[in-house]
């Protein structure tokens, strides 16, 4: 069995993303392949302060599930384009990473050299994955710096 994850449809109006799932489904229904109807989910980014469409996403007839957050090759994406839940779930791993190594952390026979060692090359990199592409703002920056 062959799964696909993560495609993205793209486009202008509701319209011409209800073609290009009807185009993606019958590729995919003529290849013998079919498209989940409970697993997929959309997102719309409306950063247009003019045009309002009304309207649903439907696939052969169903309605289609509108998130506003959506996860998206290990990023969450939000509809207002921000990034403070993909900063609360990098803080998230940082402190399971933190939780994981607790044992060497606050063990007192391991030198300090050697925690600060760990933690630069564990639980920093988890909290940071990611965060180069990050249009980052102050309170991101504080978030981050706390945690």
């Amino acid at each position: 069995m062959l799964f696909a994850d993560d495609v993205v449809l793209v486009d202008e109006s509701r319209a011409g993303v209800n073609r290009k799932l009807e185009l993606w489904r019958h590729t995919l229904e003529s290849k013998e392949f079919r498209l989940s109807r409970t697993k997929t989910e959309y997102m719309m980014c409306d950063f247009s302060a003019t045009r309002h469409e009304g309207g649903d996403i439907s696939l052969d007839g169903q309605v289609v599930v509108q998130k506003d957050t959506f996860r998206y090759l290990g990023s969450v994406l939000q509809k207002d384009g921000d990034i403070d839940e993909d900063v609360r779930h990098r803080i998230s791993a940082g402190w399971l990473k933190w939780r994981q190594a607790s044992g060497i952390l606050c063990d007192k026979r391991v030198p300090q050299k050697l925690k600060g060692k760990f933690y630069r090359t564990t639980i920093r990199p988890a909290m940071l994955y990611g965060a180069e592409c990050w249009p980052t703002k102050r309170r991101h920056v504080q978030q981050l710096s706390v945690a």
